[in-house]
């Protein structure tokens, strides 16, 4: 039977990948766990923990080989392939993230970008098409896709997820409000900017209590 792996352990895979990534690029050979945990705010334990879900890949008192553990990783994470993505809805945040040059770098394609204004359908972005967001189910019939992005209003964001399922794809990332339902076995990822910003002032409310207890 599988070995169950916590998902706070996948999220923190894409952190340490991004690290291995720059230090290949800077040229280095090893790094110790230790090393690594100063760099990213983990202790060495934890990244141990994390990487034995998927095997041994140092040798103790010696660290890391760099580019071995950045390719593991990168297998792990699936990007030894592409994968073809479409962005629904480009309003302001749709055309942030359609233009987002970081994506093709790292094994994501656009192959699709789809809105339902009269205004924005038919024109270009980045040299390409706005297609009908009317057409997305029966394009993604003919032309399969791995991932979409919903980038539209909260009230029209079921609807799209609803349409990106019933097209064949099995990764949904919503950047709205809506807390949407996808079936089992479709991988679904929120992302509210403005959670992250309420949870980090609960931190600074925290902390600036404390400045004012001190000067008490």
């Amino acid at each position: 039977m599988p070995i169950e792996i916590p998902d706070v352990v996948i999220d923190r895979l894409p952190l340490y990948y991004r690290l291995l990534s720059r230090l290949e690029q800077e040229g280095r050979a090893v790094i110790s766990s230790q090393e690594l945990g100063e760099e990213l705010g983990v202790t060495p334990a934890q990244i141990r923990k994390d990487l034995s879900y998927f095997g041994r890949f140092g040798k103790q008192g010696r660290g890391y080989s760099v580019v071995r553990l950045a390719e593991e990783l990168r297998f792990i994470l699936g990007l030894d392939r592409r994968w073809r993505v479409v962005v629904v809805g480009i309003g302001r945040l749709g055309r942030a993230l359609s233009s987002y040059p970081g994506f093709e770098g790292q094994g994501f394609d656009i192959v699709g970008r789809y809105d339902s204004s009269p205004g924005i359908i038919g024109t270009t972005l980045d040299g390409n098409t706005i297609l009908n967001a009317a057409d997305l189910e029966a394009d993604l019939r003919k032309t399969p896709v791995d991932i979409g992005i919903v980038a539209v209003t909260a009230d029209a964001a079921q609807d799209v997820a609803d349409t990106l399922v019933r097209g064949g794809v099995r990764a949904v990332l919503n950047y709205t409000p809506a807390r949407v339902q996808v079936p089992v076995g479709v991988e679904l990822k929120h992302i509210n900017p403005v959670l992250f910003l309420q949870s980090m002032t609960y931190h600074l409310k925290l902390r600036q209590r404390d400045r004012v207890a001190r000067a008490d």
